[in-house]
């Protein structure tokens, strides 16, 4: 095979990239660009040298992404999870919970667009405390003390 016939490979499978949702098929299309590169400054690379070579390396392309590149690309950011940004804030007890009614805190800054919320705490808080959000029951708050 001729040095543009693994171009044209490379890149028509790189553009079929665009289509196919696996990010999969852009490693063989790297391989195929590097082998057309390969034969470009040899052309007495033999075929079967060529498919090894494009194998070897679309393998190898693959298996680095998939161990090393792609788990340093997850997001950790806490964008658009409501939940996450709201767990650990801390609030004053307005009203403290007795028995099956439930207490009120305040945030300093409003938490989801309000700033008091209603609580439940699994431990015994009085009006002042501080205590900081552990979950979500619902619409409710879980709260925590911490000394």
């Amino acid at each position: 095979m001729l040095y543009w016939h693994w171009l044209t490979l490379g890149m028509a499978l790189i553009i079929a990239e665009l289509f196919i949702a696996s990010f999969f098929v852009f490693w063989f299309g790297l391989g195929a660009l590097l082998v057309g590169l390969l034969v470009w400054l040899n052309p007495t690379l033999s075929t079967a040298w060529q498919v090894l070579g494009w194998s070897l390396a679309s393998g190898l392309m693959t298996l680095l992404w998939f161990r090393y590149l792609r788990p340093l690309m997850k997001d950790r950011t806490q964008a658009g999870n409501a939940r996450g940004a709201v767990i650990g804030e801390a609030g004053r007890v307005l009203r403290a919970p007795h028995g099956t009614n439930r207490g009120t805190v305040r945030f300093t800054t409003p938490l989801l667009g309000d700033d008091e919320w209603e609580f439940i705490c699994e431990g015994s808080v009085v009006i002042g405390d501080r205590v900081y959000v552990k979950d979500f029951s619902g619409n409710t708050l879980v709260v925590e003390k911490r000394d």
